[in-house]
């Protein structure tokens, strides 16, 4: 039996982004960029692709306003989106039961909103709307599956067991941030109680539905995922990203004493004065870079100033200004920062900043 009613989309914009501080004092943490857009962005991106026109927003007290800025009505994305308050962070499952008014009987997909993966997901969702599972979740491959929720499956794909970070793994098939759920997840959802964590664990509803007989299927994904939780990871989706899916445009201003090399985008209202930019690289819109090298992998938002540094494989946010640093690589650097550096040694530096900071090195 196929599912008819169409998919709406539940994202999870809420949670209150401590691996990703100082940045996140001030941010949500879905909204910090991956190649000069947010993260959310994205995923909306994602969900649009694969035939969503509905979306429920779970957003935070803290950080909820700021997303409602960003995403808007949905217009943007030729979506609806429904914005809803989850006061406390309760898990995956309570924001799926507080977002039942929203769902109603729709089959749902479930995206974790600091999650990117490089893969399109309109065939999983036509696969699960073509079944009779009631449940699909996404894997891939890790090294380390006792860090993660993971699942072990049959020879078809056939969800038998979910194990939240086990300490003995029986699989390394991680679940990434994204599951399509048919309408029987609610009643499985009633009658879990909450972890150890004191969260309801969306697994733990998910293994309710296999305990039930009911149907959970897999599918594998083959591209990358990342969980942007931390300043690596982010620095790994900022890399990829920009290796994937930027082309070159020059929409800004190059002096002739500049050299703009390979895959770079550089917005309107920029300007390069004697400096080299090696792509793939990012940079936005009214940024001065003014006698520098700036290197590959880097997104430079809004409104920077770069004055006689070298920096590679960073992510700087709108309005920060960096002035006379050596060499800064493996950076993130938050709104309306300030990083100088004083008259002194050569040296190179890897910083992480947050938002309306100023640092002298």
């Amino acid at each position: 039996m196929s599912h008819t009613n169409g998919l709406k989309g539940l994202v999870l914009s809420g949670g209150r982004g401590t691996r990703l501080r100082p940045l996140t004092h001030t941010a949500a943490k879905q909204l910090v960029p991956v190649a000069n857009r947010p993260i959310l962005f994205y995923v909306l991106d994602n969900l649009k692709a694969a035939g969503v026109s509905e979306v429920g927003m779970i957003i935070c007290p803290e950080t909820g306003q700021a997303v409602q800025n960003a995403v808007g009505d949905g217009k943007a994305w030729g979506l609806t989106v429904e914005y809803i308050l989850q006061d406390q962070p309760l898990g995956l499952a309570h924001a799926v039961k507080i977002a039942r008014p929203f769902l109603g009987q729709n089959p749902f997909i479930m995206y974790l909103g600091d999650n990117l993966i490089g893969s399109k997901i309109s065939q999983f969702c036509a696969q699960f709307q073509a079944s009779d599972g009631d449940a699909m979740i996404l894997l891939k491959e890790v090294d380390t599956p006792s860090a993660f929720g993971i699942a072990e499956v049959d020879d078809n794909g056939h969800v038998k067991n979910l194990v939240e970070k086990p300490k003995s793994p029986k699989s390394n098939l991680a679940l990434v941030g994204i599951y399509v759920f048919s309408h029987k997840i609610h009643a499985a959802i009633d009658r879990i109680k909450p972890s150890w964590r004191g969260e309801l664990e969306i697994t733990d509803a998910i293994q309710a539905l296999l305990d039930d007989g009911s149907k959970v299927l897999s599918n594998r994904i083959d591209g990358w995922w990342l969980d942007t939780g931390k300043k690596d990871d982010l620095l790994t989706a900022n890399r990829i990203v920009l290796d994937d899916w930027i082309q070159r445009t020059i929409e800004g201003q190059v002096d002739a004493e500049s050299n703009v090399t390979g895959r770079v985008k550089l917005g309107k209202g920029s300007r390069v004065v004697r400096s080299r930019i090696r792509g793939p690289v990012v940079v936005g819109e009214n940024v001065f870079i003014e006698d520098s090298f700036i290197g590959p992998f880097t997104s430079i938002g809004d409104g920077c100033r770069i004055h006689s540094s070298v920096l590679e494989h960073c992510v700087f946010l709108e309005n920060a200004t960096v002035k006379r640093v050596d060499r800064l690589e493996d950076s993130l650097v938050g709104k309306n920062s300030v990083v100088v550096k004083e008259i002194g040694a050569h040296q190179a530096y890897r910083l992480m900043i947050g938002d309306d900071s100023e640092v002298s090195l």
